[in-house]
C-alpha cells in the first residue's frame, strides 16, 4: 500500500498505543504462567507472532475481547512445537521464545521473514550452548532458521551486550523457571539497557525477581509467574508517542495533545527530554498522562541513541526541519534492526532535499541547509521508517509518497487513521 501525504497542519487528541515491548513480555510472562489476563495490549503483526509462540509452547490466546487477552500458559514447562514456530518479522518474537525452546528436552524450529532471517542470534544461540542447551543455525551463520532445544536448567552465561538487549530479557524470563536460574555476566557494554529495564518491571509486575548484578544480571530458578489479581495492564508506547509529539512539533499550530503517556521504565519517554531540548513548546502532565505540544521554531541538537535506537528515525525527521545541525551518535546499532534505519534514514530525506551526512557509527542532519519537498520515499517494510517519514510529509512542500505503508501494523496498526482524524491530508 502506498499513502500519499500532503503538506498540513494537525490539531486535536491523540491516544497513544501500548506499548509493544511490553505487550511482547506481558504475553510471554503470562504463558509461563498457569494463566493471566493482559489488558489493553497492542495487538499487531508482532505481538501476534508472540501469541502464535505461546500457543505453539502449549498455551492458548483467547482474543474474544477486544480489551483485553486471556492466555492459558504452560506453566513454566512448554511443549515441543507440533509445527515451526513462524516469528514473521518480529525479532523480539524470536528472540524471547528462542530461550524458551531451550527449555523443552525435544528440539523447536524457528523461522522468519526475509528480513528477520537477516538478524543476529548468534550470541544468544551461543549462550544456550554454554547452559548445555542445543542451538544451532541451519545455516551455519548466527540466523534463523533456528533448532533450539535441550532442556536447560539453569547456569552461568557470558554474552555481549553491544548486539541485542533482547538477548538478556530472554535468558531472564526463561531463567526464572528453571531449576537453578541463570547469571548472566555482560562481556561488553550493554546498549538498549533501558529495554531490560522493561523487563525487570514486567517480571516483578508478573511475581518473578531478577536483579542487575556487578558483571551484568541474574534471576533465580524456581519461581512462579503470578501477576496480582491474575491480570497485567499494557502502558502507553512512547516509541509510537515520538511520531505523534514529532507531528504536534512540527505541525500543530492549535496544539495537539497525546493521551495514555504515564511514565515508565521505557527509555524512549526521551523524546519528551530531546523536543524540549530543541525548543518544542509542550507540557507533560504525567499524572493524568496526557502532553500538550504545539507547533515550534526547532534548533538542532546532538543525542545519543545507545539506549533509545527505535528514536533514530523521528529525531532525524526533527532534524531535517530544524535550524542547526542534529548530530545522532552512537547509531551503530541501529543498523541491525528490521533494515539499516541509518542508511534508510539518510537515503529517503536526502530524496525529500535534506542535507545529511551518514557515518558508521553517526547520522548528521544539516537543517539549515535543509528545505523539504515532496518525493516518492521508500518505508523499506520497516514501520519505524514509515511513520518518521510520513511525519516529515507534513512539513514538506508538496506530497509526500510512502511506498509499503502497511507495515505499520507492526506497532502502529492506525497511524494513518489518526493522521488523518488530526487533520493531515492522506490518500491511501
Amino acid at each position: 500500500m502506498d499513502v500519499t501525504i500532503r503538506e498540513s497542519t494537525v490539531a486535536g487528541t491523540a491516544q497513544a498505543p501500548p506499548s509493544k515491548s511490553y505487550t511482547h513480555r506481558a504475553i510471554l510472562a503470562a504463558g509461563y504462567a498457569d494463566g493471566a489476563t493482559v489488558r489493553s495490549p497492542l495487538v499487531s503483526a508482532d505481538t501476534k507472532a508472540t501469541m502464535r509462540a505461546v500457543s505453539a509452547y502449549g498455551g492458548a490466546v483467547d482474543r474474544s475481547d477486544e480489551s483485553a487477552i486471556v492466555v492459558d500458559g504452560f506453566d513454566g514447562r512448554p511443549e515441543t512445537p507440533d509445527n515451526v514456530i513462524d516469528c514473521a518479522n518480529s525479532g523480539t518474537t524470536m528472540r524471547l521464545v528462542t530461550a524458551t525452546a531451550a527449555l523443552q528436552d525435544e528440539l523447536t524450529v524457528l523461522t522468519g521473514d526475509d528480513s528477520l532471517r537477516s538478524r543476529p542470534q548468534g550470541p544468544l544461540l551461543d549462550a544456550i550452548g554454554q547452559l548445555g542447551g542445543r542451538a544451532e543455525s541451519t545455516r551455519s551463520n548466527g540466523q534463523a532458521p533456528l533448532v533450539v532445544g535441550g532442556g536447560v536448567d539453569g547456569g552461568t552465561v557470558a554474552i555481549p551486550g553491544d548486539v541485542s538487549s533482547q538477548y538478556i530479557t530472554a535468558l531472564l524470563m526463561a531463567g526464572a523457571v528453571t531449576d537453578t536460574g541463570i547469571d548472566v555476566e555482560l562481556t561488553t557494554e550493554l546498549k538498549s539497557s533501558p529495554y531490560v529495564d522493561i523487563t525487570l518491571e514486567v517480571l516483578s509486575d508478573f511475581g518473578v525477581t531478577a536483579e542487575r548484578t556487578d558483571d551484568g544480571y541474574a534471576v533465580a530458578g524456581g519461581q512462579t509467574y503470578d501477576p496480582d489479581g491474575g491480570a497485567y495492564d499494557v502502558p502507553g508506547d512512547f516509541s509510537s508517542m515520538s511520531y505523534l509529539l514529532a507531528m504536534g512539533a512540527l505541525a500543530a499550530e492549535d496544539g495537539l495533545t497525546v493521551t495514555s503517556a504515564f511514565p515508565s521504565a521505557q527509555g524512549d519517554s526521551a523524546i519528551v527530554d530531546i523536543l524540549d531540548r530543541m525548543g518544542a513548546t509542550l507540557e507533560w502532565d504525567r499524572e493524568d498522562g496526557e502532553i500538550a505540544v504545539e507547533r515550534s521554531s526547532l534548533s538542532g541538537v546532538e543525542v545519543g541513541v545507545e539506549d533509545t535506537p527505535d528514536l533514530l528515525p523521528t529525531i532525524a525527521t526533527l532534524g531535517a526541519a530544524a535550524d542547526g545541525v542534529t548530530r545522532i551518535t552512537d547509531a551503530e546499532h541501529v543498523r541491525y534492526k528490521e533494515t539499516d534505519r541509518v542508511s534508510a534514514m539518510a537515503e529517503e530525506l536526502t530524496k525529500m532535499g535534506a542535507e545529511v551526512e551518514e557515518k558508521q557509527d553517526e547520522l548528521v542532519v544539516y537543517g539549515e541547509e535543509t528545505d523539504l519537498h515532496g518525493a516518492t520515499v521508500d518505508g523499506r517494510a520497516d514501520h519505524r521508517i514509515i511513520m518518521s517519514l510520513a511525519v516529515a510529509g507534513l512539513v514538506a512542500d508538496g506530497e509526500t509518497t510512502v511506498t509499503g505503508a502497511e507495515h505499520v501494523d507492526v506497532s502502529f496498526p492506525n497511524f494513518f487513521d489518526v493522521l488523518a482524524d488530526l487533520g493531515a491530508t492522506v490518500e491511501r
